[in-house]
């Protein structure tokens, strides 16, 4: 997958958890959000920061950075979906963004680490 793909997709996703945090804070939920809010666009914002990594470790550990960060996001949608604050539709759409940038950037981890080698 490029890496362009890749820093397309986290925006849009940044987009749609920012949306989901306004929502969030309109019924007046604000625990759940702000960790969501920080997480979500966390894993733009390192992928934007891996593009001008100094080096390929540091590449490869905002990318890590950003897989972390993804992984969290999942848990707190999950939790917003069982905690019924957001409906299953908007959970699948969200975890489902969610787990392709965990994929895309699981397989850009593999990568970057195989041309360390």
């Amino acid at each position: 997958m490029s890496e362009s793909k890749l820093r397309e997709l986290s925006m849009e996703f940044s987009v749609d958890i920012i949306e989901l945090v306004k929502y969030l804070k309109s019924i007046k939920e604000s625990i759940i959000s702000n960790q969501i809010g920080r997480s979500g666009t966390s894993i733009g914002a390192n992928i934007h920061e891996a593009q001008y990594a100094q080096g390929k470790k540091d590449f490869i550990s905002k990318l890590e950075t950003a897989l972390k960060e993804a992984s969290e996001t999942g848990y707190w949608l999950e939790l917003l979906f069982r905690t019924k604050y957001i409906d299953e539709q908007t959970f699948k759409a969200l975890s489902t963004k969610c787990t392709s940038l965990r994929a895309m950037l699981i397989a850009s981890c593999r990568t970057a680490k195989e041309n360390v080698k």
